[in-house]
């Protein structure tokens, strides 16, 4: 089959490589129809390299039809449409009891103290194999795929696997609802579907932070207002001045470890660029114990929200030692909640609405790029760069 493969620090190449067999009686294998670019996909793109290998499968936004299912598997059948949760999880384990599918207690990778296994990521996440290519196996299938139904463009459901669950969380971690403000730190694929989810929700308010002109438009045709990066000096005083001189009842994240901004982001690339260079046996234990993110976005958060509100962190972040505003936190009695989405958590919640006829949370219109799975090395520098308009890509092999 042809896959998406990892070579090194921006570079990415569809290859040949083995098709993905039956190896336990909780698998299935998918062929896989659409299949998504994350941001955290950049991350592996960029900085997070020391743990990956050459040859390495990346994805975590699949969706397609089952070919063949293990002994244990009996929810899903060959020929079922399904999307595959980013997350790898049991369904069954204490964790999973609990609805915390992303801390897994059957898939959790303890040689790194990490949670649930992840499709398509590095040594941290178990390295499995991932969704960007023809066929995928998915482990603990019995429980995984998610069954939806055949008609409507994959488009309306891809987003199940990853981005609609991710955004909705964030929104539920804010603590936000009818008559209450809510900003969105970074207008990607994440912060999109945050504010359309909020909106939908009741939040009255709903004020985007960014500076792409695309991506900005998009956010305003679903309501949002919008705080321009490149027309303040101070994202927090323009965030407590936008809402009453007090701040926004909660802060949503979704920017995430290579935030731009000034001196402490300019300090964190260098660092992640160095740890980059070192070879890979010094720069994992420099990582593991030192890495630093690039913060101001998340500062930001902290010093933007009003004083009682809540943070919610939905952005990805590598770091050990990072130089937060503690006592400021502190003293503003900020709430924060965080962490990779528990997919199939939400999906109860948002599957009616994926599936209405009116589409509110606008999934059909979403991507602004289909490119085949030969062009996902192009995929992958489009969105970087942010070049022609670029929100977000499928490839479909």
């Amino acid at each position: 089959m042809k896959a998406l493969t990892w070579h090194g620090k921006r570079d990415v190449r569809v290859e040949e490589v083995p098709d993905p067999t039956i190896q336990a009686s909780t698998d299935a294998i998918v062929r896989i129809t659409s299949t998504a670019i994350c941001g955290s996909d950049l991350h592996l793109y960029e900085v997070l390299g020391p743990y990956l290998h050459a040859g390495d499968i990346l994805g975590h936004e699949p969706m397609g039809i089952v070919e063949a299912v293990g002994s244990e598997v009996t929810h899903i059948k060959p020929g079922d449409r399904v999307v595959v949760p980013f997350n790898i999880s049991c369904g069954h384990c204490w964790m999973c009891s609990r609805g915390l599918f992303a801390q897994c207690e059957t898939t959790q990778v303890r040689e790194f103290g990490k949670g649930a296994s992840l499709f398509g990521y590095t040594e941290l996440y178990g390295q499995v194999p991932g969704g960007q290519a023809e066929l995928l196996r998915v482990p603990q299938a019995q429980f995984g795929p998610i069954k939806v139904p055949e008609g409507p463009s994959d488009q309306r459901f891809l987003y199940l696997s990853d981005v609609l669950p991710t955004a909705w969380q964030a929104v539920q971690y804010a603590d936000v609802g009818p008559g209450s403000s809510l900003a969105v730190l970074g207008l990607g694929p994440i912060g999109q579907m945050a504010v359309r989810i909020a909106k939908h929700l009741g939040v009255e308010r709903v004020i985007g932070v960014d500076d792409v002109p695309a991506r900005i438009a998009m956010a305003q045709k679903h309501g949002a207002e919008i705080v321009d990066l490149s027309q303040v000096d101070d994202v927090a005083e323009a965030l407590i001045e936008t809402v009453d001189g007090r701040g926004p009842d909660a802060v949503i994240e979704a920017v995430g470890m290579e935030a731009h901004g000034g001196p402490g982001a300019s300090l964190a690339k260098a660092a992640q660029t160095a740890a980059g260079l070192l070879p890979d046996a010094l720069s994992k234990p420099f990582i593991d114990k030192a890495a630093v993110d690039r913060v101001d976005a998340l500062v930001a958060a902290f010093k933007g929200v009003r004083r009682g509100g809540t943070v919610s962190i939905s952005g990805v972040y590598g770091g050990e030692v990072e130089p937060l505003p503690m006592m400021e936190m502190f003293d503003r009695g900020i709430q924060v909640r965080m962490g990779q989405a528990h997919v199939k958590r939400w999906i109860d919640d948002i599957l009616p609405l994926v599936v209405d006829d009116a589409d509110p949370l606008g999934t059909e219109d979403f991507a602004t790029h289909l490119l085949p799975l030969a062009e996902a090395p192009r995929g992958y520098e489009m969105f970087q760069k942010k070049e022609d308009n670029c929100v977000k890509v499928i490839l479909q092999p």
